[in-house]
């Protein structure tokens, strides 16, 4: 039933509520006992001065009769029936008018749900292949090695002379204060809040970090007379923040791509396309005569207010991810080990060929999103070696307009629910899913 129609199940619920009686209530609001009855079964639209005397007499605001209170409300429960099958999605709306209290409380554990999700995608990421982490475990099982190892001669050796004792002791020693050291670091860096950017553990990590940072969007470079000396005096100035050498030649790699596509398609001139043609890649790409790859990345390094969400993840050919800017609703990890069945891996096996995929990663909280991929050469081959290969696949909302049917997939296998997937690497920790 539509929520318009609502508005007197709520009326009823809240004089039942309340103790009054519908004669009485009618009374108050100026109508007869008859009208009120059908207002109350939905027979008959209410609006203007007896809503405003109907609310007064059930002392309510306006807007708790009429939904607009429970907007919200209705569309988050309609994102959680999404993920069940069970759940009648056609009467969202009477549940939420009847029992706002439940509604609420459904609303708050799916959000609850969505956030405990994202900590463990989060968490199973570091846990997996955090190079920081891996270092410290084995640093950790090193340290107790040898001091299993040297207690173990201590113990089983009867006649030691005491210069030998005295060394082993000292190891001993050593070789404690290192775990300990190494034990207390770990502790700190695993009590630290599980944000995806809170600790940086590698120069991609800072390099994407400065990127977002910025918005992806460069002002400095979109000049009709920025140079490759405008580039490096970017990099020297995150360079002073912190940035690592090796974060700094990357951010020099990405940032003079960057001032390529900018020259290639000015700012100015690529809005008013956009403008004309809407953020279309393959038509942009028509009336340009660049390729789609390039198109891919001057959406991306684009304002949000003008082109809207965009999203845009680069893959080399060993399939790992290069470069890496997030949507909502689509998970991307932070490190590697991305799912087989994304079109990204697809468009690698088919150089040159435009693929269009609507996706939906499994799991709560996850959207429908438009997949647009293509795999083209980033640089000159040559006859003793061939051209290196990148495939970019852009994400953007579904707009639902063509329709078609919705892949489904997870972001990487570890914490991925499907059960059935041939491109499994590894078992999912989630058995049973979310």
């Amino acid at each position: 039933m539509p929520e318009r129609h609502m508005i007197g199940t709520r009326i009823r619920e809240r004089r039942v509520l309340s103790g009054i009686r519908q004669n009485d209530l009618a009374r108050q609001a100026g109508i007869s006992p008859s009208y009120l009855n059908l207002i109350e079964h939905n027979r008959r639209r209410i609006g203007g001065k007896t809503l405003l005397k109907l609310a007064e007499a059930l002392k309510v605001e306006p807007a708790r009769l009429t939904g607009g209170a429970e907007a919200a409300v209705v569309g988050a429960l309609r994102e959680a029936a999404s993920d069940s099958k069970t759940a009648e999605r056609d009467r969202v709306e009477e549940f939420a008018g009847r029992f706002p209290g439940w509604a609420g409380l459904l609303v708050d554990l799916h959000h609850r749900t969505g956030t405990l999700e994202r900590t463990i995608d989060t968490l199973t990421d570091r846990l997996a292949h955090d190079p920081f982490l891996a270092d410290s475990l084995h640093e950790l099982i090193s340290a107790v090695t040898a001091i299993r190892a040297t207690s173990s001669i201590l113990v089983e050796t009867e006649a030691l002379e005491p210069e030998w004792q005295a060394r082993f002791h000292r190891n001993i020693n050593e070789d404690a204060t290192r775990l300990t050291e190494g034990a207390q670091a770990l502790v700190r860096y695993l009590e630290a809040a599980p944000d995806r950017d809170a600790d940086l553990t590698s120069p991609q990590d800072e390099m994407h970090a400065v990127l977002a940072a910025r918005g992806h969007h460069f002002p400095a470079l979109e000049m009709a007379r920025a140079q490759p000396g405008d580039v490096a005096r970017l990099v020297a100035a995150e360079a002073q923040n912190g940035l690592s050498p090796p974060a700094q030649a990357l951010l020099q790699a990405v940032l003079t791509r960057y001032l390529e596509d900018a020259r290639a398609l000015p700012l100015r001139s690529f809005q008013a396309l956009i403008e004309r043609f809407g953020p279309e890649p393959d038509r942009l790409a028509g009336v340009t005569g660049e390729g789609l790859a390039r198109i891919f990345r001057r959406l991306a390094a684009l304002p949000g207010d003008m082109v809207g969400p965009v999203g845009l993840v680069i893959c080399d050919a060993s399939g790992t991810l290069i470069f890496r800017k997030p949507i909502a609703g689509f998970a991307i990890p932070r490190l590697t080990g991305a799912c087989a069945l994304w079109p990204l891996y697809q468009a690698m096996a088919q150089p040159m060929v435009p693929l269009r995929t609507r996706v939906r990663q499994a799991g709560r909280g996850a959207e429908t999103v438009l997949a647009l991929a293509v795999a083209a050469p980033s640089g000159p081959g040559s006859f003793d070696r061939p051209a290196p290969m990148r495939a970019h696949m852009l994400l953007r909302p579904d707009p639902g307009e063509a329709g078609g049917p919705v892949r489904s997939m997870g972001a990487s296998c570890r914490i991925c629910p499907l059960g059935d997937c041939d491109a499994r690497r590894e078992p999912s920790i989630l058995s049973r899913g979310f």
